[in-house]
C-alpha cells in the first residue's frame, strides 16, 4: 500500500532541472532526525569500540547498512544500474564520505577520547564555506558568516583543546585525522550539492554503501586481520544501531537535505550533532559536564539558530519579491 508522501520523500531531488524540491518543514524534519540519530551515536560508537577494532567496526556499520538498504530497495523494485552521469558522485560518496571518513574517524577514536575530541570532525563547516564559494559560487550572507563563526567557536570550546597535551604524538595524530575527516566531509558535501543528479537518493545509496563496504572489508582484513568477536546482546544492538539508524536512514536523510538546502547551511546545522553527542555521552557514559561544555553547546545552538533563521529570512525575501 502506498503511504502519502513516502515516495516524494524517498525519491526527493530526483530532477534538479525541473526545480522540484521537498517542502522546507519536511527537509528540516529530516535534518533534525539526522542530527539526533548521529549525535546519539557517539556513545554507541565508544561502547562498541571496546569490543570491535576500529576498521572492522566501520566495515560492519557500512556492510550492515548495505544489506538492509539493498534489501529494501530490492523489495520495492527501486534498484537500477547507475547511469554514467552519476558514477562520479557514487564513487565520491562511497570512497570519501563513507570509506575514508569512517576510517579516519574510527582510527582517531582509538587515539583520542571518544567524547570531546571526536567533535573536531564537525569543523567541516569551516571548510565548506570556501569550497562552496569557489565551486558552487554560493553567496555567503553576513548572518551565515556570523552563524559559522559562532558555531565553530562552540565546537572548539566543547573540544577543550587547551587542556590537551600536544606533546603527545597520539593527540597530534588523532587531531590531524579528525581535521582531515572534516575536510573530506565538507568536500563531498559540496560535490553532492553541485552534482546534477539523475538517480534518487534511494537508488544511489545501495551502490554507495556496497562499494564502501567492500573497500572497508578489504582494508580491515589487510590491517587488522580476521576479527575475533564475542557477540553479546548489547554488541548486536550496537551494530544494528550503527547499520540501520546511524548509516542507513540517517545517511540517506543527510543526502536528501543536501539536495534541498545549500551545502553551507546543511553543515552549519549539522554542528548540532556534537551537542547531542555531548549530552548523550553525559547520560550514557556518565561523562562530567563542565563550564566549557555548557558554554560550547550554547554557542553551537546559537550558531545553528542563526543559520536557520537566515534561511527563513531568505525565503521570505524571495516570496516578497515575487509578490
Amino acid at each position: 500500500m502506498s503511504v502519502p508522501g513516502r515516495d516524494l520523500i524517498w525519491n526527493s531531488g530526483a530532477d534538479h532541472a525541473s526545480g522540484r524540491h521537498l517542502p522546507k518543514p519536511v527537509v528540516y524534519g529530516l535534518l533534525a532526525y539526522a542530527i539526533v540519530i548521529l549525535g546519539a551515536n557517539w556513545p554507541v560508537m565508544a561502547t562498541g569500540l571496546r569490543s570491535i577494532t576500529p576498521i572492522w567496526m566501520a566495515a560492519m556499520r557500512i556492510g550492515g547498512a548495505a544489506i538492509l538498504v539493498g534489501a529494501v530497495s530490492a523489495v520495492s523494485g527501486n534498484v537500477i544500474v547507475p547511469p554514467r552521469r552519476d558514477l562520479p558522485i557514487i564513487a565520491s560518496v562511497a570512497v570519501f564520505r563513507l570509506a575514508i571518513l569512517m576510517t579516519l574517524v574510527f582510527f582517531a577514536l582509538r587515539l583520542l577520547p571518544a567524547g570531546r575530541a571526536s567533535v573536531l570532525v564537525w569543523t567541516s563547516a569551516l571548510w565548506t564555506v570556501p569550497i562552496a564559494g569557489v565551486f558552487l559560487r554560493e553567496k555567503i550572507s553576513r548572518p551565515k558568516w556570523t552563524g559559522l563563526l559562532v558555531g565553530l567557536i562552540g565546537v572548539v570550546v566543547i573540544s577543550e583543546l587547551w587542556d590537551n597535551d600536544w606533546r603527545q604524538r597520539d593527540v597530534i595524530t588523532g587531531t590531524g585525522l579528525l581535521l582531515a575527516g572534516a575536510l573530506v566531509n565538507a568536500s563531498t558535501a559540496v560535490h553532492i550539492r553541485r552534482h546534477r543528479w539523475t538517480m534518487t537518493p534511494s537508488q544511489a545509496l545501495p551502490w554507495q554503501l556496497g562499494i564502501a563496504s567492500i573497500l572497508l572489508t578489504l582494508l580491515a582484513l589487510i590491517v587488522e586481520g580476521v576479527p575475533s568477536i564475542q557477540w553479546t546482546p548489547q554488541l548486536k544492538l550496537i551494530v544494528l544501531y550503527q547499520a540501520g539508524l546511524a548509516t542507513g536512514t540517517a545517511f540517506w536523510a543527510q543526502i536528501v537535505v543536501l539536495r534541498n538546502l545549500s551545502a553551507v547551511s546543511t553543515n552549519l546545522s549539522m554542528m548540532g550533532i556534537p551537542v547531542i553527542g555531548v549530552v548523550s555521552s553525559i547520560i550514557v557514559l556518565d561523562e562530567q559536564i563542565t563550564f566549557a561544555l555548557t558554554l560550547g553547546m550554547a554557542l553551537v545552538i546559537t550558531g545553528v539558530s542563526i543559520n536557520i533563521l537566515s534561511d527563513r529570512q531568505t525565503d521570505d525575501d524571495h516570496t516578497q519579491n515575487k509578490i
